[in-house]
């Protein structure tokens, strides 16, 4: 019982910025990592052809797809679980970590086999065209069959950051980078094996996570993971779809915005647009993904705190990171508005394919400070256990405003609607985090 102790007193007296910079460090390590290794792909594949690189753009739709699922239990069973160990509750918790890692696995072996099963017809409904259609699928075939790594990683990973491990988080993020890192020149080059080469890669890499972060699940305090405590009951699926349901639907909205984005992108410019516009998605992700981490080390202060009744520490930890996080942001928009063509040909030396992405790049980074106020009110009400609002805002961004943009935006101005719908979106978010922020900061007081 000591170190549960320890642990809270961790949680709740420890000055805020300094608590939430604890946590942060780590994520922002990992999510910087991992950022990078998913671009490692388009960097290596992008030295084969525009046809591999719009190939590998075309299937992170799927990816996300299946890290939405990862996310929508690791999230779910997080955020309940940190409440209740701010609120002393030792045994749900222990019972909520078992329960979202197993739905994790069943979820991620039934995306194994039923895409598989359809894979071509899959390739061509995420936008491959005849000249891409043979490499997407190849591709697509051996990521899917890593599904049920992939979402149990993301489970143990948010579980780990939920209890305030982050450096446990961090170093099985770290391991999987390394490995895929280290097999992709070495499978795409040296192997001949091309794209399926990169696809070797990014799934050794995920194992490789999966089996470390199991491993390190079961040190210090962290809750183990046990079949008993398995309990897929009606209370516990309610819970995972409460706090899970804004990570599904940010998840998987962003595939879906992908898929559209890629549509048109071929539509309107051919392989070299979708390559252009995978590039620069890339790019934004890395460059989102230290914002993401900063966000994540606030996560587990926010739900802890607010199980513990503490809402003061909630309200002064989301203003500490909206501040902060815009502050970073300005620098690095201005740095990729400053660098955007030299970023893209780092990616793919083609003439077209740094035309279409230095565009996006611009436009994207133009609007990027307004994602600090976005994703920090996102993870507050998420964290809080405030589901519906919390859907609302992370559907924002890739769904309610882009999936309209995205299909009005092109028709009007062509190819340059698809390289501006992002920036347009997220002024659209913004408008709507600000009062769903307030509808709840304000009762934090009473």
């Amino acid at each position: 019982m000591q170190s549960n102790h320890g642990r809270y007193e961790m949680m709740t007296k420890t000055p805020v910025p300094q608590l939430i910079l604890k946590l942060a460090v780590p994520t922002i390590i990992s999510m910087l990592v991992t950022g990078i290794y998913n671009t490692a792909d388009t960097f290596f594949v992008g030295k084969i052809s525009t046809q591999a690189t719009a190939a590998v753009g075309l299937v992170f739709t799927v990816m996300a797809l299946v890290q939405a699922t990862g996310f929508f239990c690791g999230h779910g069973s997080g955020n309940y679980l940190s409440r209740m160990l701010g609120a002393g509750e030792n045994k749900k918790a222990s019972e909520m970590a078992s329960t979202g890692f197993a739905l994790s696995i069943i979820l991620g072996l039934i995306i194994a086999v039923v895409g598989n099963i359809f894979v071509d017809d899959l390739a061509m409904m995420i936008g491959a065209t005849p000249t891409t259609l043979e490499d997407t699928s190849k591709y697509m075939r051996i990521i899917l069959m890593g599904a049920p790594f992939m979402t149990g990683q993301f489970v143990i990973n948010n579980q780990l950051r939920f209890q305030g491990s982050a450096v446990y988080a961090m170093i099985g993020l770290m391991c999987g980078a390394v490995m895929n890192m280290g097999l992709d020149p070495l499978l795409i080059f040296v192997f001949h094996m091309g794209v399926s080469g990169a696809a070797i890669a990014t799934i050794m890499g995920q194992l490789t996570s999966f089996i470390v972060l199991l491993i390190g699940s079961s040190k210090g305090e962290n809750i183990k993971l046990s079949l008993s405590n398995v309990k897929l009951n009606m209370y516990y699926t309610k819970e995972i779809i409460n706090g899970g349901a804004p990570s599904l639907f940010r998840q998987g909205l962003a595939a879906v915005a992908t898929l559209l984005m890629n549509k048109a992108a071929g539509n309107f410019g051919g392989d070299a647009a979708i390559a252009g516009m995978s590039v620069n998605t890339r790019v934004m992700m890395m460059m989102s993904s230290a914002l993401i981490g900063f966000g994540q080390g606030y996560q587990p202060v926010c739900s802890f705190n607010y199980g513990a009744g503490l809402k003061n520490r909630v309200k002064e930890g989301y203003f500490f990171c909206v501040k902060y996080a815009t502050i970073f942001l300005v620098v690095v928009g201005a740095l990729c508005i400053a660098f955007s063509s030299q970023i893209i040909s780092v990616f793919r030396d083609d003439p077209e394919v740094i035309a279409v992405g230095t565009v996006a790049l611009r436009w994207t980074s133009a609007a990027l400070p307004l994602s600090g106020c976005i994703v920090m009110t996102n993870m507050m009400l998420q964290s809080i256990g405030k589901g519906i609002k919390a859907s609302i805002m992370a559907s924002c961004r890739n769904g309610i405003f882009f999936i309209p943009l995205i299909l009005i935006l092109p028709q009007i101005f062509g190819l340059f609607g698809v390289e501006i719908t992002q920036a347009v979106a997220d002024m659209f978010s913004l408008a709507v985090s600000i009062p769903l922020a307030y509808s709840e900061i304000r009762h934090f007081n009473e």
